[in-house]
């Protein structure tokens, strides 16, 4: 019988733990951000107003001062088109590159073979991280505008899951309130990604489905994402850094 892989969190850093969003729209203000953040960051996520603004030239210059990036661009297209995407992004070293779940078998694993493709060695392979149901949907906005039968929030990230990780999908993106729910789906190995964590006072107000970071660890999330309570801080690298501690005590405790 193979060993059951260890969780993602296990095997992840504090600071590649908490991925930062750059929700900022220009070059010159995610450097800025950048360099206020100082060592606190492991990991940049970058989505795709950002990107389409100032394309691979800020993800390079972020790449080059030392942090790993998430690109979350979420991709939704026919196979080959998310394969030919994923191909040139692995070949940038992304390190994760999320894609719609809803998309498919076949788009996902399509996805799953050009990462492979472009880098053999598991451990410095971009990763698909298959988006269920994004944060900001509410039940009766998925039903109205996805599946009109599904009966809850929780069995369509269920089924999302299953079928992304059946594909080839690396880990999920979920609200943390499905955090069990999605690693009862995915398994033990999967990397869960948590956006809508809130910290302190910060308010996520355009994200219905959100946890505190303490309950999305207790929950099993691997990765947490967060934003606003980071970059609008008057001090971003003591947000950052008091969020890493909260982190470090969460897990701890977990």
């Amino acid at each position: 019988m193979n060993p059951v892989p260890a969780p993602a969190r296990t095997r992840l850093s504090p600071k590649q733990r908490v991925a930062v969003a750059f929700d900022v729209e220009t070059f010159d203000a995610a450097m800025r951000l950048r360099e206020k953040l100082g060592d606190s960051i492991g990991l940049a996520k970058v989505g795709s107003a950002l990107f389409v603004r100032e394309g691979m030239r800020l993800i390079r210059a972020l790449q080059e001062s030392g942090v790993s990036i998430f690109l979350d661009l979420k991709f939704h297209d026919i196979p080959s088109v998310v394969g030919m995407a994923v191909e040139k992004a692995a070949a940038e070293s992304i390190d994760y590159l999320t894609v719609h779940a809803a998309g498919g078998r076949a788009m996902i694993g399509a996805a799953a073979k050009a990462a492979a493709k472009t880098q053999p060695e598991p451990e410095r392979r971009t990763k698909i991280l298959a988006v269920t149901v994004l944060t900001s949907l509410s039940l009766e906005d998925w039903k109205a505008a996805a599946s009109p039968a599904e009966p809850s929030i929780e069995d369509a990230v269920r089924r999302l899951a299953r079928l992304a990780m059946n594909a080839g999908a690396d880990g999920i993106v979920g609200s943390a309130r499905e955090t069990s729910v999605l690693r009862e789906a995915a398994g033990p190995s999967a990397i869960l990604v948590t956006p809508g964590i809130t910290t302190g006072a910060a308010a996520q107000s355009d994200q219905a489905r959100t946890l505190s970071l303490k309950d999305a660890v207790r929950s099993g999330s691997d990765i947490l994402v967060v934003g606003r309570g980071v970059w609008a801080a008057s001090d971003p690298r003591a947000a950052l850094s008091e969020i890493l501690e909260e982190l470090g005590s969460a897990t701890t405790a977990y």
